[in-house]
């Protein structure tokens, strides 16, 4: 990290430095930064991390159960069920009815019914029970240490119920090294193309983009805001397919860093997230947000439908009445969204994984406020 400290200063605070110079450096410095901290691979080393967020990236609901809630689903259990997931049981090696199980489909909890583990990932581990060698979503699947029988193992189990699911072992095939070890009693499956129940459909999400500046600080307070299910950064509205970070940042392909933002409606509204997005960034500056300068750090909002659109300019155009903005032009570019190409893996949750901050603060606190009182107001006779 000191070689990207000293990047970043040297492309701020020293004038003579020219912007493809200093690009070149902070290039160099990403370089040796993706080979230091590229963890954004489910790998043997770094896979034992427990999400918090109540949505998972797949876009389920993994908010925890609570205890009377687990109680009353685990009383539609087999007593085999119920030693294993409740009472942390291991069955007989070979016996599970989930085995010897070819079919392309979807392996659910057997409690609350969240997808763990799909076909896709399953292979034969010569072990005696279901093996895999990675999650459904690595939000769904909860880690902590056993210290049964003797000896440390890491047990796994479902992140929205905490039932007993299994162990995982660092001894798995590529591309993760792992073999998740599964007991067929906590397991149901689903055939490929079956209707899934409620409890193992994902919920109905919604997408929107923002640009505005360095993308770690918009992705990280999006992170940040209750409703939004996932948050991915990368490139937008450009001339080009599949652009590098080298590419944006040298301004070869017209993209700005952007954010792709899914979020629940039903929780968070678009007007909201424009709210939060106007907060945590100047829009009044052009192609540039603060020493980042260049059109990729333009300030954009993407729209995904003509809704989307309506309701972007019309925001923009009562921000710009406000007398925050009195004397100041608002330069934000409204614009239809394109193609939206994910960034490379060491630019993603940057924040989240190195604990660095970046521009902007928290603005949902504010946020959600204004709302609570808009909506007070509104209800007054």
């Amino acid at each position: 990290m000191k070689v990207l400290d000293y990047a970043l200063t040297m492309s701020i605070r020293i004038p003579f430095i020219s912007m493809v110079s200093a690009a070149f450096i902070t290039i160099v410095a990403l370089a040796a930064f993706a080979i230091a901290y590229d963890d954004t691979t489910l790998t043997s080393g770094n896979f034992m991390k427990n999400t918090h967020r109540p949505i998972s990236r797949a876009g389920y609901n993994i908010t925890p159960l609570t205890k009377e809630q687990v109680e009353i689903l685990a009383k539609k259990l087999t007593p085999e069920q119920y030693k294993v997931t409740q009472k942390s049981g291991t069955e007989p090696a070979f016996c599970g009815t989930l085995l010897d199980n070819k079919k392309d489909g979807v392996y659910c909890c057997v409690v609350c019914g969240l997808p763990l583990f799909s076909s896709d990932n399953k292979f034969n581990s010569k072990t005696g029970w279901p093996s895999f060698f990675a999650p459904f979503d690595t939000d769904h699947v909860g880690y902590k240490k056993d210290n049964d029988m003797g000896m440390e193992r890491v047990e796994i189990d479902c992140a929205r119920c905490g039932s007993h699911l299994g162990h995982v072992f660092e001894d798995g095939p590529k591309p993760t090294g792992l073999r998740y070890c599964l007991n067929s009693a906590a397991l149901v499956f689903y055939d490929k193309g079956a209707v899934l129940p409620p409890e193992s459909s994902p919920m109905q999400l919604k997408t929107a983009y923002f640009a505005g500046g360095c993308f770690w600080g918009v992705e990280h307070w999006f992170q940040e805001c209750p409703g939004v299910a996932d948050v991915a950064s990368g490139y937008m509205n450009g001339t080009s397919d599949n652009p590098t970070y080298e590419e944006v940042c040298a301004h070869k392909s017209g993209h700005a860093e952007a954010v792709r933002v899914t979020f629940d409606p039903t929780k968070v509204t678009y007007k909201q997230l424009l709210d939060g997005f106007f907060r945590i960034h100047d829009p009044t500056q052009l192609d540039r947000q603060g020493p980042n300068v260049g059109d990729q750090y333009r300030s954009a909002v993407f729209t995904t439908d003509d809704q989307q659109l309506a309701e972007s300019k019309a925001f923009v155009v009562a921000l710009q009445a406000s007398p925050k903005f009195a004397g100041k032009k608002i330069v934000t570019v409204i614009e239809p969204a394109k193609k939206f190409f994910p960034a490379e893996g060491y630019l993603q949750d940057y924040v989240e994984r190195t604990g660095r901050a970046c521009h902007g603060s928290n603005p949902w606190p504010a946020v959600f406020a204004e709302n609570k009182e808009a909506t007070a107001a509104k209800a007054v006779p």
